[in-house]
């Protein structure tokens, strides 16, 4: 196993009291394997991946749980080592590129550093690969490319570059958070043909966060669908899409164009999420759920596997494996 968090539970302090952003998060990722994480805005996908890099915010709180990268617990580590394994072994692509991306130095001097510092590769040799590495992620005229400082870059070119700056170590993990959103769909599609090639050919490991399930499902080995800061589904990609088990799962299903005809309006998921400053005792999808039961809103349901590998949270699944 690669990567496994176990039990996390993340909160985080506000003017107006306490937010559980996550709690009980599983997950684990196989060397090879890429795992989906699905869900809307403040479903906790990103504090996730944050938690992860140990890059959360100072008013965050890990209440409790493990999260452990090659059998280290990475809550235990030093800042010092936790920083080392950032960029080496553990690589990241952020939704807006130019985040990732230094504006007052050219892309050839961005991944020139990256690459001297984490392959301690003389001077010549970092150069050539600073090339190789715009070719690997599919830039035409490199040398071109590498002379240019971000803001003369399309949106799509610049995550091609965050994604050539995030495998340049290369890792044995890359976690890309919603690197497709800002990007028309025939870019999101390359970007994400891209992933997949670099996933095939040098076997990295992939944590792919998205709110998007028709995206997810593209690329996923496997998915792990959550709502409110809790995973709800999780299985293999197959297995999730067809028979889909959880209401919400059911719900994004439904909202996806390919599930209604040209002249059918998508089906959106009513409500709103419940706010995480007081979580609700049941179910927290209960107020918006079609199939809600009075057991809903008085307690609050457990991930149990339903069939080998497919777990679902909700009082609708009474039988376990």
């Amino acid at each position: 196993m690669l990567l496994e968090i176990k039990n996390l539970h993340v909160n985080f302090r506000g003017l107006y009291g306490i937010t559980e952003a996550l709690k009980n998060m599983n997950l684990s990722i196989d060397s090879g394997e890429i795992v989906g994480i699905v869900g809307e805005s403040g479903s906790g996908k990103s504090i996730t991946a944050l938690s992860i890099l140990g890059l959360l915010e100072e008013n965050a709180i890990i209440v409790q749980g493990e999260i452990y990268y090659k059998g280290k617990n990475l809550l235990k580590l030093k800042k010092k080592e936790l920083h080392a394994l950032r960029g080496k072994e553990i690589g990241m692509v952020f939704q807006e590129p130019m985040t990732a991306l230094q504006p007052t130095m050219k892309i050839g001097q961005q991944l020139f550093h990256v690459i001297k510092k984490h392959r301690q590769l003389p001077k010549q040799e970092a150069k050539e690969a600073v090339i190789k590495a715009l070719q690997e992620v599919h830039i035409d005229q490199p040398e071109l490319v590498a002379n240019k400082y971000p803001f003369e870059l399309s949106g799509g070119m610049r995550q091609r570059v965050v994604i050539a700056l995030a495998m340049a170590a290369p890792p044995n993990l890359l976690i890309a958070d919603e690197p497709t959103t800002a990007l028309d769909v025939t870019i999101q599609y390359e970007i994400i043909q891209l992933i997949k090639e670099l996933n095939r050919k040098r076997g990295t490991s992939v944590l792919f966060i998205s709110h998007d399930l028709g995206v997810v499902s593209n690329m996923c080995d496997r998915i792990i669908v959550m709502y409110a800061g809790e995973v709800v589904e999780s299985g293999k990609t197959r297995e999730v899409l067809i028979h889909p088990r959880h209401p919400y799962t059911k719900s994004l299903l439904k909202a996806l164009p390919d599930s209604v005809t040209p002249d059918e309006p998508l089906q959106a998921i009513e409500g709103e999420s419940p706010n995480l400053l007081k979580r609700p005792v049941g179910c927290a999808f209960s107020d918006r759920c079609n199939q809600v039961m009075d057991i809903c809103k008085s307690n609050h349901p457990q991930l149990k596997e339903i069939e080998p590998g497919h777990h679902v949270s909700c009082w609708l699944e009474k039988v376990t494996v």
